[in-house]
């Protein structure tokens, strides 16, 4: 039998927004453990986000992130010699994980002059249901669309 499971850490909310949603993001940007750093690029692409859009920069970012949030993903289940690609749900936790990764590698490979201008760039352009991490979304949705048949396999 396993050990038992470690306990899930308590994520402070963040400062300016009061919101643990946030500080996970903002873990998510952090490199080398410049927390600090990592909050002003967050606040400065919230803030240019605001500006672009004439909307609230938080609200913005929040369906941003649930845009690029998938349902369902692919795993790969070896069955009598032969692997199968099972789709299958996932939970909420991993899918907030996933919808944030995407969204933050996804602005570090994009062309603007600071990390602040390429995340709200990513931001906005998830906001209107397009750029990169809301491709990666609907290209994981559409393999789990084409392996319907191997749902059964199921575990």
């Amino acid at each position: 039998m396993r050990k038992s499971r470690p306990k899930k850490r308590t994520i402070l909310p963040d400062p300016k927004y009061n919101d643990v949603l946030v500080t996970k993001f903002i873990n998510n940007i952090m490199l080398q453990g410049k927390k600090d750093l990592s909050f002003k690029i967050f606040y400065e692409a919230i803030d240019i986000v605001s500006e672009k859009t004439k909307e609230n920069g938080l609200e913005v970012w929040k369906k941003a992130l649930a845009n690029v949030t998938p349902a369902v993903e692919v795993r790969s289940r070896r069955i009598g010699g032969a692997t199968f690609q099972i789709p299958s749900e996932i939970r909420p936790s991993r899918k907030m994980s996933i919808g944030m990764k995407a969204l933050v590698n996804y602005a570090r490979k994009r062309h603007e002059k600071s990390m602040g201008q390429k995340l709200a760039g990513e931001i906005i352009a998830a906001y209107k249901e397009e750029g990169s991490a809301f491709k990666k979304k609907e290209d994981t949705h559409r393999m789990a669309e084409a392996n319907k048949a191997f749902s059964h396999f199921r575990f």
